[in-house]
């Protein structure tokens, strides 16, 4: 059945390629400044090259073979003396492709998927966007993927960024570049700012993160150790890696190590590993307690639960216990993030994604079923206590980046989606100084509530209940309203309603419609009361 799934699939792939119609020549503004986009763990395509004859595929992403692939090919063991997590194959090497100055392993990580594509873009729609506003390829638009299994400070990925950004300044022609990182992107900047300073006030103008788990995603990570980790959703997922196959490939890796957080991180909840355990009295009576265990606690749970984990690769069970020696290893990496100073010349920017609930702390077993065996965890549903954030990345946690930074901006979205916000977008181009300054753009309201905090604090202490909405803004195509003048327009609506027991509620917005040379932005204001006055 799968067998005649991957066939159909290949087939219809083939026959969208065939029928695409050719892009328009892309419009080029020769005088932007060059950006290099760093993606997160598991944002780069993967090629596991022969070392017999040089030949190549791809092996991360693939949705056909992808469980055989990650197993025979990617599966690691990691070596202390040198800090780089290896694979068992070893008849293959992992390479990155530079094909499009780097944006092909960035851009859709599986080109072939032409159905259910969105599982698998990463950069697409921000690379679509940034074309649009006259960025070329290989002119002033790059991509940096790398071997995200290992350390965001491997002394190897550290040569390869510096190569690439002097690579980068000379093809500009000496211009200075603008980074944008997503998630554990921002950690691997972070590591190099710190260990390649020179390097990097040299050649870098802005640095903008996005979703970067600056002090960790501990929910999530402490799950991933425990159940594993997936890494789309949906169908898509009955196609692709198991959850505990990608767990032993991550057991091994580095970077999700690192990824645990910063140890001496101030919290103001600490994230913690919950377990129900059945305990027994003095008397052999049993009962059942919730035991929570901090992050430096919580090691000696994760080293108990995997003890007797093991890998089977060509025939032969290999040990793959909690790894000391790369927690070690990721503790000295802390230590290095910790220090980091940004240069004065460089300009610091943080976009951090809001409104979703973010794992924080987990839980496994239940009052009616507590775990009595910590090597049988795998087999637990964990439970997360959540806080906000982009489902991922604690709010907390992506804001605490340590830098004096030009601006923080949260932004409503999911931690890979975000990458796809029309109102991301609008921030890069406004701080990138691409195309014409938007005459409509106030960063002071963004994304701010409105009304004012001082105006909601004011109705509390009324005894009122109050709501509001965000400011949003969308851009109305021309085409949809061609025959509309360019003057803005605007209007209020008031909405009022008297309910049971003298209740009263009502409710003002303020809707401005702006035109330029682009469409049409439209700006919501709007603000609810309601007097319950029983």
């Amino acid at each position: 059945m799968a067998f005649l799934l991957g066939e159909i699939l290949q087939s219809v792939e083939l026959w969208l390629k065939l029928i695409k119609k050719p892009q328009p020549e892309a419009y080029v503004n020769p005088n932007l400044d060059p950006v290099l986009l760093v993606p997160g763990v598991g944002g780069s395509i993967l090629h596991a090259v022969s070392d017999a004859d040089g030949s190549q595929e791809r092996v991360w992403v693939r949705f056909l073979s992808a469980e055989y692939k990650l197993k025979t090919k990617l599966w690691s063991r990691y070596d202390p003396s040198t800090g780089k997590t290896e694979s068992m194959d070893p008849n293959s090497t992992i390479k990155i492709p530079e094909d499009r100055h780097g944006l092909y392993a960035i851009d859709i990580l599986d080109p072939d998927l032409m159905i259910g594509g969105e599982a698998v873009y990463y950069f697409h729609d921000m690379i679509v966007e940034m074309r649009k506003w006259g960025y070329q390829e290989g002119k002033t638009l790059f991509g940096f993927g790398y071997d995200f299994r290992q350390s965001n400070r491997l002394q190897e990925t550290m040569d390869q960024l510096a190569a690439k950004l002097e690579s980068i300044y000379h093809a500009a022609g000496g211009k200075k570049i603008n980074i944008i990182s997503h998630s554990m992107g921002g950690l691997l900047v972070k590591c190099f700012m710190c260990l390649q300073s020179d390097i990097f006030e040299k050649y870098v103008n802005n640095w903008v993160a996005i979703a970067a788990p600056f002090q960790g995603a501990p929910g999530n990570i402490n799950s991933t150790f425990l159940n594993g980790m997936s890494f789309v959703e949906g169908w898509e997922q009955s196609l692709y890696i198991s959850k505990w196959s990608m767990h032993q490939l991550l057991i091994e890796c580095p970077s999700i190590y690192e990824l645990r957080g910063c140890p001496n991180f101030q919290w103001q909840h600490v994230p913690v590993l919950e377990l129900w355990r059945e305990r027994h009295d003095s008397e052999g009576k049993s009962h059942t307690v919730l035991e929570s265990y901090p992050p430096c606690d919580s090691i000696e749970i994760l080293k108990q639960a995997l003890v007797n984990n093991t890998v089977n690769y060509d025939g032969e069970d290999l040990p793959l216990p909690f790894n000391m020696d790369i927690f070690n290893w990721a503790n000295k990496t802390w230590e290095i993030l910790s220090s980091a100073k940004l240069p004065s010349q460089v300009k610091f920017y943080n976009i951090y994604g809001t409104n979703l609930e973010t794992p924080h702390s987990v839980c496994f077993g239940s009052g009616d079923k507590p775990v009595t065996d910590l090597q049988q965890l795998r087999y637990f549903q964990a439970k997360y206590v959540c806080v906000d954030g982009d489902g991922t990345v604690p709010i907390e946690s992506a804001k605490a980046d340590g830098l004096n930074a030009e601006a923080r901006v949260g932004v409503p979205g999911e931690h890979r989606g975000i990458l796809c916000e029309p109102h991301v977008f609008r921030l890069l181009k406004h701080w990138l100084k691409a195309g014409h300054p938007d005459p409509f753009y106030n960063p002071l309201n963004d994304y701010v509530i409105l009304p004012t905090a001082f105006e909601l604090e004011r109705y509390k202490e009324k005894g009122v209940e109050v709501a509001s909405l965000k400011e949003e803004w969308e851009i109305i195509s021309k085409d949809q309203d061609e025959q509309s003048n360019t003057a803005d327009k605007m209007c209020s609506i008031s909405v009022s309603h008297e309910g049971a027991n003298q209740s009263y509620s009502e409710a003002h917005a303020t809707v401005v419609v702006h035109s330029d040379s682009e469409g049409k932005h439209v700006q919501l204001n709007a603000l609810a009361v309601s007097v319950d006055a029983s």
